[in-house]
């Protein structure tokens, strides 16, 4: 099994490249003692790739910010390209190589659903390809919120938390816990979820404890800008 080490703002991964067997949740949870996830590549081609994400804990994710950008510099660097696609389960995401090692890809529609209270908590629900509950806070409070809510029953397959504390207009500090992983140094759905739910529109910079993420939000669609690095 060739893989490969990568992060996005501390968030890592291992590439695992196609072999004999398809991975199953046990090696992943093995694999994972190295990592936050696994991108796990099913096919490559010369411009697109297809890539399974899975979560620390064995189970899949549909759609992974950090991931989708991480597989697409992992093809764009090995075939030498600048406009790459990469394919997670039903959605397609183009991406293109930016200088210093950053990537921007277009993400795809994004879903505020509206604001409820669970346990306690007033929450955004907002959907981009996965799940998200985003509450404008402390961030310290992801912490607490996020094992409460990751797993409540009001969202049956689990679901992504984040705390956002709005700083500026178009400036957002937050934390993520992630679904099947825990706290997490940043996310990329996390931060278009969080911009989504405080902006609407328009271009936002997200700050998570690993870094920047730069998100533009217009028609209901998003675009993500942030680093993704080989380190190993």
């Amino acid at each position: 099994m060739r893989s490969s080490k990568w992060h996005a703002l501390g968030n890592s991964y291992l590439v695992v490249e196609p072999g004999d067997e398809r991975l199953t949740p046990q090696a992943v949870r093995a694999l994972c003692e190295r990592a936050d996830g696994v991108v796990e590549v099913v096919s490559a081609g010369e411009d697109d790739v297809e890539v399974t994400i899975w979560n620390a804990d064995g189970s899949t994710a549909e759609m992974s910010g950090n991931g989708t950008r991480i597989a697409a510099c992992w093809l764009a660097q090995r075939r030498g390209l600048e406009r790459v696609r990469v394919r997670v389960g039903p959605r397609e995401v183009g991406a293109r190589i930016l200088a210093g090692g950053e990537a921007e890809t277009e993400v795809g529609d994004v879903e505020v659903r509206g604001r409820e209270s669970v346990a306690g908590v007033e929450l955004v629900v907002v959907s981009v390809g996965n799940p998200h509950a985003v509450i404008v806070g402390d961030p310290s409070d992801v912490v607490e919120l996020g094992p409460l809510l990751t797993a409540h029953p009001r969202f049956p397959s689990g679901t992504n938390v984040e705390v956002a504390r709005i700083d500026a207009p178009g400036q957002v500090t937050a934390r993520v816990w992630e679904r099947g992983v825990g706290e997490t140094t940043a996310s990329g759905t996390g931060a278009v979820a969080v911009a989504a739910a405080t902006h609407g529109e328009g271009e936002v910079t997200v700050r998570f404890p690993g870094g920047l993420l730069h998100v533009r939000l217009a028609d209901g669609r998003a675009f993500l800008v942030g680093p993704a690095v080989p380190m190993e």
